[in-house]
């Protein structure tokens, strides 16, 4: 099985564009937020949409559940698809996504920067965030079912696909608006005690950083960003200098926080406060 990831951030267009970019690498299957699709039918699967929590959500999208996991497993295995296109909101994802439905690892990997203008993920950004509506690649009446009373409406467009078999055709594409189940629900909060473990518990596997000194969340014009001093350690410094430990402590918590919590992080500032010399 060839599989192929489209990798970019939530609410950027990924869903949105995915059926334009199966036609366009010749796969017919699907793999978005926990629904094995097939043109415009849900073969197996259920969506994260339908959660009554956004950490549910991530969790349903990550298929932690075991039995969900198994139910995708079974249905590829019987259908063994030679092509399967999984969307994801980084690599990491896909990959993890990958090992619970015990498949390779992505083979090809298409970020939709690369194939989206800024302008339109700015558009999909300010549907998601505003008015909090999800695109879900397929047909309005193949998800009555799955979403009864969240649909919003339908949405029809028509590409053109640049490459060469296809420049003089346009392909019409439908999909459909939903409003997930968890935003009907007011908001969703995580009390700081459990941010700052979860930074001590990430950062506590990069090399070079001996503990964190203080976590502090911060929101301001609908942004939120994270502050984190570190305590760097002089013993455990590896082949590298306190920029590139900090710029990797940058990366994974972002990454890693965003995964777990569900909140889009705008910012991670880190500061070097002291360095541990050792007993």
């Amino acid at each position: 099985m060839e599989i192929y990831a489209l990798v970019g951030r939530r609410g950027t267009g990924k869903s949105h564009h995915a059926q334009l970019l199966a036609h366009r690498y010749g796969i017919n299957y699907l793999l978005d937020d926990g629904l094995l699709i097939k043109g415009s039918q849900i073969l197996a699967g259920r969506s994260a949409k339908r959660e009554n929590t956004r950490y549910g959500a991530i969790k349903r999208a990550l298929l932690h559940d075991d039995e969900h996991a198994l139910q995708l497993q079974d249905q590829l295995k019987q259908l063994a698809p030679s092509k399967l296109l999984v969307l994801a909101t980084s690599e990491r994802m896909a990959k993890a996504i990958t090992d619970r439905l015990e498949l390779p690892h992505p083979h090809h990997y298409i970020h939709i920067e690369d194939i989206v203008s800024p302008e339109a993920i700015e558009r999909a950004r300010r549907m998601r965030d505003e008015k909090n509506r999800h695109v879900i690649p397929l047909p309005t009446f193949s998800i009555k079912k799955e979403f009864p009373g969240y649909l919003v409406d339908p949405l029809r467009s028509f590409f053109r696909l640049p490459s060469a078999p296809y420049s003089s055709k346009n392909i019409a594409v439908e999909r459909s608006i939903v409003r997930p189940v968890y935003s009907n629900l007011g908001n969703f909060y995580i009390a700081e005690h459990v941010v700052s473990d979860l930074v001590n518990h990430i950062v506590s596997r990069v090399s070079g950083v001996y503990r964190v000194s203080r976590v502090a969340v911060t929101t301001a014009a609908g942004k939120m960003n994270l502050d984190v001093d570190l305590v760097f350690s002089l013993d455990r410094l590896p082949s590298k200098n306190f920029h590139q430990i900090s710029a990797e402590v940058q990366e994974t918590l972002k990454d890693e926080l965003e995964h777990l919590t569900g909140f889009y992080l705008d910012r991670v500032n880190i500061t070097a406060k002291k360095i541990h010399l050792g007993e």
